[in-house]
């Protein structure tokens, strides 16, 4: 989860930043595009973190631009908090798209090119499926807690609990440098074990469970910069 969460959907403002506003829009009966009318500038910036996260998972086939478009989803999760801060405005669905959107980039989209680059086995797939969901429940988390963390003179919360969820671009990163060096299908990086059992699996999806370990960690606190 990246520090711009909160400020996408509490940035400081000198009146109530058009949430109250948003408000009416969103709780309008009529008018087919009062939601979209209700969106800030950030949420639709944080909106195409979630659309490169999509374009990512559609682009599996095209594995260079599947693992393209990620970095590309971090960088409008980085936007989309300087531009909440910059206009003033805070937004009522600012942190749950926020959370959806990451989970598209950086959970749902490493795994669909895990499983494009081979990690493919039946044991594979419970593996990367515990990678997304600990994604989600950090997210979830996230959310939950967000307004009693402790906070430092700018209200900014301190730290993260377990280690934010764009951080899998680290594994983003070593997925591409396998696909540079051909490192894929049969020739992934510490082969398989179990080959011919039920109990099949590459022991390099192992990172992706303690990845997700990481980021569902409550002792683990990491500094927000």
């Amino acid at each position: 989860m990246s520090s711009t969460q909160s400020s996408n959907s509490s940035g400081p403002s000198s009146s109530d930043g058009g949430q109250e506003k948003q408000k009416m829009l969103l709780a309008a009966d009529t008018g087919h595009f009062s939601m979209i009318r209700a969106l800030h500038l950030a949420d639709l910036v944080t909106e195409l973190n979630g659309f490169c996260g999509g374009k990512s998972i559609i682009f599996v086939h095209a594995i260079w631009a599947a693992l393209g478009f990620m970095p590309f989803g971090l960088f409008f999760d980085f936007m989309d908090g300087k531009i909440a801060r910059w206009r003033k405005k805070s937004s009522l669905m600012g942190q749950e798209l926020d959370s959806l959107a990451d989970l598209i980039s950086f959970g749902l989209a490493p795994a669909a090119a895990a499983f494009a680059l081979g990690i493919r086995t039946p044991v594979d797939h419970l593996l990367l499926t515990f990678f997304v969901l600990c994604g989600l429940t950090r997210l979830a988390r996230f959310n939950v807690t967000v307004a009693v963390l402790p906070k430092d003179k700018t209200g900014k919360s301190k730290y993260f609990e377990g280690t934010p969820i764009p951080t899998t671009l680290s594994i983003s990163s070593l997925m591409a440098y396998w696909v540079s060096q051909g490192w894929i299908l049969d020739n992934l990086p510490l082969g398989v074990m179990g080959q011919g059992t039920i109990f099949e699996f590459h022991p390099i999806a192992l990172l992706f469970v303690l990845h997700g370990s990481l980021m569902v960690s409550k002792t683990l606190h990491i500094p927000k910069p």
